[in-house]
């Protein structure tokens, strides 16, 4: 509120009143600037502050575990992939000993060597002038073979190494490969890896009841963007694009298709996003419904006269959202799936959860100036541990009336005032998500957080520190998409050197089929 012209004039009361809100705002402006001086240290290559703790919300509601403890049984039986050879060991005994069989001693260990191979390929010409050359061995591809291409993808993506150790180490056990030849191996001719990732998104966005979203920071040929994850128990897949915008998260739901398509989808969200109803009927009356890709939609905008106009909301973006959605439902991806998020505004769309560790951090990390704040805050936190703690009982056992019990504790606990000025507005953005953060008690197979999103995209993050951007667009799709087929392997307990030596036709492979048939079998059967 603005101050009066005479400060004395005011009440000890309203003097405090006036404290007490001018000290939310030096905090929150000293949020905005520790915000900024992060970014720009960030930027310049400089440390950041440190982060802040987590609350601990999630571990602190686990039901308590047995007093007594079991008995630890070890690590059980060492059972090697490998076949086991045999040799025996001869012992010096005197004269008159008895053999009494043989004690088994298992050592497993690493045969690290290089192999070179030149293949005289027989040139033939036959009688009629045409030359025949006996074709190369399956799965060679180039001047290095399926092993060490193999043994390269698996340490930088999953291993998480880096160009210069990878080409440190090849040189060391005798491999003559250049640094540029490395990249190759990582980028070059892996149209297959970034179809099959594509295909794994369309399986778990057609087949999922929820999706867990999340983005971070990114660096692509010399500019900084972002990179979404969009996942679940059985699959991870990441994408990097200039923008975190909701046209971009959009666009990437349609998993490759370039299609905008006007539908009841389409005119519901633009309903919701408060577009005209004489431009939604301006649009419904075309017979034109489906548009092949951006240029053919813009043109359809321009010749409705949307171009023209300066309202707002935006009607060129809210149309093209709206034509977005419409075509992620016309191809069945996310029909009836919820899509859980950390209250990013870019992921509202269709079905929509909030993660409750990441609105119990609001509160976690709010500003406090006296004890009564500080104790009004830590009730506060301790109803919301509570809340929480029984949404994680009910998600065992689901019923309608500790639905309603649940819905009616949510607004006693959220439409409270506290007094506190700043935690009292808190309270009401929390209490106006009230749909997003209940969506448990309609849907409880979804999580409570977004704790798989976190970890998933984690590998990414490591990948950003260790080795910076990309430069290529092949080279940061190969990147995306390795992390994320990766993810998926190890979601689906698939040997990520059994899956790289499928694909890559090595000899004695174990068969891997198509991670999507897996993902599908997965999610419908979960």
């Amino acid at each position: 509120m603005p101050p009066p012209a005479v400060l004395s004039a005011l009440s000890r009361a309203e003097l405090e009143a006036l404290l007490v809100e001018l000290f939310g705002e030096v905090a929150a402006l000293k949020q905005l600037v520790g915000e900024q001086r992060e970014e720009i240290a960030r930027l310049k290559g400089l440390k950041g502050r440190p982060a802040i703790r987590p609350s601990g919300m999630d571990q602190g509601t686990e039901a308590p575990k047995p007093g007594k403890r079991e008995k630890w049984r070890g690590r059980g039986k060492v059972t090697p992939r490998v076949s086991i050879d045999e040799k025996v060991i001869e012992a010096e005994v005197p004269p008159g000993s008895r053999f009494k069989g043989y004690e088994p001693f298992l050592v497993q260990d690493l045969v690290i060597s290089v192999r070179a191979t030149c293949y005289r390929r027989e040139r033939w010409v036959t009688p009629d002038g045409r030359t025949i050359l006996a074709p190369l061995p399956e799965g060679i591809a180039g001047h290095f073979g399926p092993e060490l291409h193999r043994f390269v993808l698996m340490q930088y993506h999953q291993g998480q190494s880096t160009v210069p150790r990878l080409l440190a180490f090849l040189r060391s056990v005798g491999v003559s490969i250049s640094k540029r030849q490395v990249q190759r191996l990582l980028t070059e001719k892996h149209d297959d890896f970034v179809t099959e990732a594509q295909a794994v998104l369309r399986a778990g966005l057609e087949t999922s009841t929820f999706v867990s979203v999340d983005d971070t920071c990114a660096r692509h040929a010399g500019k900084n963007g972002f990179c979404t994850q969009i996942g679940n128990d059985w699959f991870t897949w990441f994408g990097t694009r200039s923008s975190k915008s909701r046209l971009n998260f959009l666009d990437l739901l349609r998993a490759g298709h370039t299609d905008y398509v006007l539908n009841d989808a389409a005119y519901r969200y633009m309903r919701k996003q408060s577009l005209s109803a004489t431009l939604i009927a301006r649009m419904a009356a075309e017979p034109e419904t489906r548009f092949a890709d951006r240029a053919a939609w813009l043109a359809h905008l321009d010749r409705l006269g949307f171009a023209a106009l300066a309202v707002t909301p935006d009607p060129i973006r809210v149309a093209t959202e709206g034509a977005l959605w419409g075509s992620v439902q016309s191809h069945e991806y996310l029909c009836d799936a919820v899509v859980l998020s950390d209250d990013a505004g870019q992921f509202d769309v269709g079905r929509h959860a909030l993660c409750w560790v990441h609105a119990e951090r609001l509160v976690h990390k709010l500003d406090t100036f006296n004890d009564q704040q500080r104790a009004v805050q830590k009730r506060l936190r301790d109803l919301i541990w509570n809340f929480y703690a029984s949404l994680k009982a009910y998600r065992l056992n689901p019923s309608g009336r500790r639905a309603r019990t649940l819905r009616a504790r949510f607004d006693r606990i959220f439409r409270r005032r506290t007094g506190f000025a700043t935690l009292d507005r808190l309270l009401a953005r929390l209490y106006a998500n009230k749909a997003a953060l209940l969506m448990v008690l309609e849907r409880p197979e979804i999580p409570l957080h977004t704790n798989g999103s976190e970890n998933d995209i984690r590998c990414y993050v490591t990948r950003r520190k260790v080795s910076a951007g990309t430069r290529s667009d092949v080279g940061r799709d190969s990147r995306d998409a390795f992390l994320g087929l990766t993810k998926t392997c190890d979601k689906l307990r698939i040997p990520v050197w059994d899956y790289l030596g499928s694909r890559l036709k090595v000899a004695g492979h174990i068969i891997i089929e198509a991670l999507d048939h897996y993902v599908r079998a997965r999610t419908r059967y979960a």
